[in-house]
């Protein structure tokens, strides 16, 4: 699992790359900390290049809404792959983050 943050257009941006499961979600977790610590700015998971998604990684994404909210930002999800839209709409995540 891969994952790139970057600062452009305001926006703080992951950028996402393989599988996002139990084994790959804790370094995954250390690597989003600039996005957790974030501040006043939107914030953008490109899942283009994320094959797959379990309960670990929706977790994640689920702590990154919540403590996003509570400081008033935004959490738009773009890119997503078939498979992991199949697994959103599943659980209900796609009725709860903003799509672009």
């Amino acid at each position: 699992m891969k994952t790139t943050i970057l600062e452009k257009d305001g926006n703080i941006t992951a950028i996402l790359e393989g599988r996002l499961d139990t084994a790959t979600a804790p370094e995954t977790e250390k690597a989003m900390k600039p996005i957790y610590d974030s501040e006043g700015k939107d914030i953008i998971l490109d899942c283009a290049g994320l094959e797959y998604i379990s309960s670990a990684g929706l977790r994640i994404f689920l702590c990154i809404l919540q403590k996003a909210q509570g400081k008033g930002q935004e959490v738009y999800i773009k890119n997503m792959t078939d498979n992991v839209r199949a697994v959103f709409a599943m659980t209900g995540f796609s009725n709860i983050f903003k799509f672009k």
